[in-house]
Formats: C-alpha cells, sequence, structure tokens
C-alpha cells in the first residue's frame, strides 16, 4: 500500500455515506471541467448532472470535480486536499471517472514536479482501489486547450502534451481503462469557447456526457460505418485494406471479403479496425460483408484497383457539365465501366449567400459533407470534378484498372482550411491563425467577407466554415485517412494568391501533413494558377514552381495557356485532367514513353553576351502557334523590364543581351494574363519563371 492511503482508511473507516448496495455509484473526479465552470448552472448543466439523468435512478453519480485542482500532490491546488477528494473516497464509488492535469500545465507546477505526475496519478488510483477493490477506474486523456489560452505557446502546448503522454503510461500501469477526450473535443472549438479556452460551454458539456456514458455502459449505438463504404466503391490495390468503425463495445465484428474472413472485438472506445492483405487489382465484383450482433451489412459490386483524391477549391469543383465538351465526354460515360465517382458535397455552397439554421448547424457538428460511390454515368460524370474525371479517365483507359475518384472541394477555400489543427497548433508561424480567424491575415481578405456574408445569421462568433483554419480537414478528409488511396490531385491557390511567401512556407507543410496522416509518402500532383488579369499570379505562379524542389514525390501542371483574361473559371479543363493524368502515368506508374510535363526551367548562363537557357523536359522545344518566341523579357540592375530578342537553339533558348545593359534577371510569362508560347515536343507548355543571371 503506497504511502498517505493507510491515513485515508482511517479517517473515512466509520463514513458510509452512500451506501445504497442497488444502486452503482459514479464518482466524478476531476477539475473545473468536471465541475462545469462557466456554465450557467452546474448544478445541472454539468456533464455529472447531466449523465445522472441519462443513466437513471440505478446510478448515484456524484460530482466530485474542485476548479483550479492539480493532480501533483505538490502542485499549488492539489486535488487530494480538497473536500471533493474526501467526498469521492467516502462515497466509495463502484465506478471512478477521473479528469485531471491540465492544471498541472501551471507554470507553478509542471517545471518543478513534472517527475512526480505518473507517481501521484499511481497514488490516487490506489487510494481508490483501498475503498473499494471492485471499483472501475476511466482515467480521461485531457480535453484541448485551444489556442485562446494566454500561455499557448509560451508553454502550455508542449506540457499539455507531456501530460497527455504520462496519462497513456498511468492507464498501462494500472490497466485502466483510458478515456481518450482530446480525440472527442480536438476539432470541436465551437465548444468550448470561453476566454482561455478550456472550460466547455452547455453543448460541449452536454457532449462530454455522451462520451463518457458511451463509454462506461458500452452502448455506442451498434454498428456503425465510415459514410465512404457504400455499394459500387473501389478499395485500393497493392496496398493493405484497412475496414473501419464503430459498434458496441466488448462485441464482435466479422468481415468477409474477398473469400477471406477477418474479426476483431471493438475496444471500450467502441472503436474498431480489420485490415486485409494486399491485394492485385480486380475489375470482377466482389461482396462486401460485416457483420456485428444482429446488424449485416452488405455492400455489393466492390472493385479493386486505384483510388485517387481529387481536392481544392473551385477550379477543382467545377463540373464536367460546364466545362468547354464536357457534355461529349459525359455522353460516352459507361455504367460498366471500372471508373467508380464519389464526390462529397457541401450542405451549403460558399457563394454570396446568407447560410441558414441547418447549414450551421451541420457546419458545427462537422457534418457538412456528404455523398456516396456512383457508377460512371452521364449524370453522375456531369456533376463530378472536370479535371478530377479527366484525370481518372485516362489513367483508367492507359492502365486498363478500376479507377476509384473521390472529390473532396469547396469554392474558394484557403490552404489554411485543409491542414489538420495539431499541425497548426505545434508550429508557431500558424498557431496565430487559428485565433479570430475572421479578423487575421492569414486569409485573403475576400475569404473573410464571403465567411462574413454566409454566417450573418449566426449567433455564435465561434460558428465553424468552410473558410476557417482546419475545417475542410476535420469535416472531410479526417474521415477518410484510414482509406488507402494512390495519391492526390490538387487544384488551389486563388484563394491564397496575394501573399504568395506566406503559401510557400504553408504548402510544404500542408503535404506532410496529409502524408503523415495517410502514414505513406503520397505523390502530389498539383495544378500551378492560370493566366488572368490579377496583379500577384504571377508571382504565385513562380512560387508553385518553386515549391517542386522542396516537395518531393510531387509534380506539377501549367494551366497558364488555357486561363481567362477575367474569370477566374476558365472553361476548358479537359486538358488540365489530361496533364495530371501525364503527370500520374509517367511518376506513379512507370511510362517512361509519356511525357510528365512542360519545360522547367534548370539553368542560365550569360556568356558572349548571350543568355543561354536550359530546361529540364526541354526535349522538342518549339512554339505552340510555329510563330516566334513569347513570353521572355529581360530585368535590368535598374529594376526595369526589357522584351528579350529570344529564339531556340538546339532545344535551347538564346537570348541576346542589349548593348550597354547589365541583366540581373531573366522572366518567362511574367505578365499576369500571358500568352508566352514556349512548348515541348509533347506540346506541353513552359512554366512561368525567374530566375537570376549567373
Amino acid at each position: 500500500m503506497r504511502k498517505g492511503i493507510f491515513l485515508v482508511l482511517i479517517f473515512l473507516s466509520a463514513q458510509n455515506i452512500f451506501a445504497k448496495a442497488h444502486k452503482i455509484k459514479i464518482a466524478c473526479i476531476g477539475n473545473s471541467v468536471t465541475y462545469g465552470y462557466t456554465l450557467p448552472n452546474p448544478a445541472t448543466e454539468s456533464y455529472p448532472a447531466l449523465l445522472q439523468n441519462k443513466l437513471g435512478d440505478n446510478y448515484i453519480v456524484g460530482n466530485f470535480g474542485h476548479s483550479g485542482a492539480t493532480l501533483l500532490r505538490r502542485g499549488h491546488n492539489p486535488y487530494y486536499k480538497t473536500k471533493e477528494f474526501l467526498g469521492a473516497m467516502q462515497m466509495r464509488p463502484d465506478i471512478a471517472i477521473i479528469h485531471l492535469g491540465l492544471n498541472d500545465t501551471d507554470p507553478r507546477d509542471f517545471p518543478n514536479y513534472r517527475d512526480e505526475f505518473v507517481p501521484d496519478y499511481n497514488w490516487l488510483i490506489d487510494t481508490l482501489r483501498a475503498m473499494n477493490p471492485k471499483v472501475r477506474i476511466y482515467i480521461c486523456k485531457m480535453t484541448p486547450i485551444f489556442t485562446g489560452h494566454p500561455r499557448f505557446m509560451s508553454s502550455t502546448f508542449e506540457w499539455y502534451w507531456d501530460l497527455q503522454n504520462r496519462i497513456e503510461q498511468v492507464a498501462a500501469i494500472n490497466h485502466t481503462a483510458l478515456i481518450d477526450l482530446y480525440e472527442a473535443f480536438h476539432d470541436r472549438p465551437d465548444l468550448i469557447t470561453d476566454a482561455p479556452t478550456l472550460h466547455p460551454n452547455i453543448q460541449g458539456a452536454a457532449k462530454l456526457c455522451d462520451v463518457i456514458y458511451k463509454t462506461i455502459t458500452g452502448n455506442f449505438g451498434g454498428l456503425k460505418m465510415p459514410a465512404i463504404f457504400t455499394n459500387d466503391m473501389v478499395l485500393q490495390r497493392n496496398q493493405p485494406i484497412v475496414i473501419w468503425g464503430t459498434a458496441n463495445a466488448g462485441t464482435k465484428v466479422k468481415i468477409l471479403f474477398h473469400q477471406l474472413t477477418r474479426e476483431t472485438i471493438v475496444a471500450a472506445s467502441g472503436q474498431w479496425k480489420i485490415t486485409f492483405p494486399k491485394m492485385s487489382a480486380d475489375a470482377t465484383p466482389q461482396t462486401l460483408r460485416v457483420v456485428n450482433e444482429k446488424t449485416d451489412l452488405v455492400y455489393k459490386n466492390i472493385l479493386v484497383g486505384d483510388l485517387w483524391l481529387c481536392s481544392g477549391q473551385s477550379n477543382m469543383y467545377f463540373s464536367l457539365a460546364e466545362s468547354e465538351e464536357g457534355d461529349s465526354v459525359a455522353k460516352v460515360a459507361n455504367e460498366k465501366s471500372n471508373i467508380r465517382l464519389f464526390k462529397y458535397k457541401p450542405f451549403a455552397e460558399t457563394d454570396n449567400m446568407v447560410w441558414d439554421s441547418t447549414a450551421l448547424a451541420k457546419a458545427n457538428n462537422l457534418q457538412f459533407f456528404s455523398g456516396q460511390w456512383k457508377l460512371n454515368t452521364e449524370n453522375a460524370a456531369k456533376e463530378f470534378s472536370a479535371v478530377g474525371y479527366i484525370f481518372g479517365k485516362k489513367i483508367a483507359e492507359e492502365e486498363n484498372i478500376p479507377v476509384g475518384l473521390i472529390e473532396v472541394a469547396v469554392g474558394g477555400s484557403p490552404l489554411m482550411s485543409w491542414v489538420g489543427r495539431l499541425t497548426l497548433e505545434s508550429n508557431p508561424l500558424f498557431e496565430p491563425a487559428l485565433h479570430n480567424w475572421r479578423k487575421s491575415d492569414y486569409l485573403m481578405g475576400w475569404c473573410r467577407q464571403r465567411a462574413d456574408e454566409n454566417l450573418k445569421d449566426a449567433t455564435s462568433p465561434f460558428q465553424r466554415h468552410s473558410y476557417e483554419p482546419c475545417f475542410n480537414f476535420e469535416a472531410a478528409i479526417a474521415n477518410i485517412t484510414n482509406l488507402s488511396i494512390a495519391g492526390v490531385v490538387w487544384y488551389q491557390g486563388e484563394s491564397d494568391a496575394e501573399n504568395a511567401e506566406l503559401f510557400k512556407k504553408l504548402f510544404p507543410v500542408f503535404v506532410n501533413d496529409w502524408r503523415q496522416q495517410w502514414r505513406r509518402n503520397l505523390p502530389f500532383y498539383y495544378v500551378q494558377l492560370s493566366s488572368i488579369e490579377r496583379p500577384s499570379w504571377n508571382y504565385f505562379r513562380e512560387t508553385q514552381r518553386e515549391l517542386l524542389n522542396q516537395i518531393p514525390s510531387s509534380g506539377m501542371v501549367v494551366t497558364s495557356d488555357l486561363g481567362d483574361k477575367t474569370n477566374v473559371h476558365y472553361k476548358n479543363k479537359i486538358p488540365v485532367g489530361q496533364r495530371l493524368a501525364d503527370l500520374a502515368l509517367h511518376y506513379s506508374y512507370d511510362r517512361s514513353d509519356i511525357v510528365p510535363n512542360g519545360p522547367l526551367v534548370k539553368t542560365l548562363i550569360e556568356k558572349n553576351e548571350q543568355i543561354e537557357i536550359s530546361f529540364s523536359q526541354g526535349k522538342g522545344l518549339t512554339t505552340s502557334d510555329g510563330k516566334g518566341l513569347r513570353g521572355f523579357e529581360l530585368l535590368n540592375d535598374k529594376g526595369y523590364f526589357i522584351t528579350a530578342n529570344a529564339r531556340i537553339v538546339k532545344d535551347k533558348v538564346i537570348i541576346d543581351v542589349p548593348e550597354n545593359e547589365r541583366i540581373e534577371k531573366v522572366v518567362y510569362g511574367w505578365k499576369t494574363f500571358t500568352r508566352a508560347n514556349l512548348v515541348n515536343a509533347a506540346q506541353l507548355p513552359a512554366s512561368t519563371f525567374m530566375m537570376d543571371v549567373k
């Protein structure tokens, strides 16, 4: 028996104020989150009070939360010295739920006593077991601390995660159940809205009650599958096939697929996951059967092939029906082909409109996207992303394998909305973007104005929106990261083009975040912005080109030859999808016979009053229209751009240096709207660039 427990036993030996043998006694032990601090009426609105109502008369639930309490016994406000601690011990609970640690991140506590956290937690658990050796103990990973906390970046974030890891250690040492409250709340900042972003509001307390209730009863509402599982889906070949979902704790889930059977027992969290071995591409329709208790789900017409995620903003969302010659492509769509389509459709568009109460609620609850797998019919093809559809169609035809396409795109969405929260929180440069985002320069003014219009009728300043940092990741992408995929095709940047420097820092963080989420080095093929009369777009296109050197396993499609002078949504999307497919075929499918992209500047050397420029993928350099070379300019030492006399010589571009001019840089396609015409033998256009003269 650990030191100190004996004294507690002596003090409590004669007391048993809750002795009612026929009722199950539950002690909710914790700090202000358990107590219900900031709630209008903690006695009725705190999670223990709600839990009492939900469990009914066969239970006695005690709220033993003490605001400001530390788990650490040498902390500034140790829980074991409180009357709530004594009350919990007097109860001699049958079930104890412990949620402590948030206050131990205080500078008065963590730096001095961090190594005592695990022993002190062990002591608390031993004390409870001494009161009732049969007590069932659940310890909780802490609810989130969001970025409104005044010490978030200076200390709290690092110390918080240190303690989260120690809480897992405590659960392992003491063989207790672990309730992951962080997982339940990390994507819901609308539920923890006080100034220090510590305390759940009324809706948050209800969710806290729901999580605790499901865990201690094991009742998670029976078998539930993620929305991505429907008839007609495609599963990824040559990678382990993961099937997952939720069900009642302790029950058995059995899956039958491809003449194989796998089963597992559902964890105390209600979650389960079953992995099937790698499989080759198979166009023969299969049945996927999931059995749990009295539920028997059967998904029919399942193929094994390649899954590609098609994501971004409005030019990815732009449908085949809207695209030039798109109707002709859709008319020959064949539902018996090996192409399958899943379009995640947002509940409300980000057009210049005010969202109604249903849209606002769905955004807050992260129920904003819906969809199902569809066969390759004319109507399904028409409503799907033109860029994504053409990409997948060419892959399926060239490789003769089933191809599944998942579209997740939101018009006008900034890159920040697609990045996971923990990635932004852990990066000092991007963490401030999470706090008060509707007033933040991390988002372009246009995005903030449109969000304000959509949210005009929202009653809470914490209302969620498609442009909010992390939202699209949390509402859509996070739901499919267990699903193996072949790679990502990405068309986005229009809503970040006014700050190329910020995008240059964020884009590699974003790509790495997704690769970590999928636990593999996903191929990432993206589209460079087109030509348009918008002042910053030449610099942004150059930034996208430069990013190729920072991101391995990536490729970029050039579209400057396709853009519209005044319309960001140019209609000729078919070449974009085809060019993306060429990238994937060359790099992901090892098709050396396919040229992956247009000329990319490689070296630039000045000698003998000439500048010589060489390119990768520069074989067969020519002009797209058979006319003289256009688009090259020289930047002199006085800051002036000079039209260059450029010509093609043996797959290189030669530029004459004007007499008495000192040239510092060469640019190509530098007009915001450009019809520069350099292409290679595959008629693929060269990228915008700006490069120093050597």
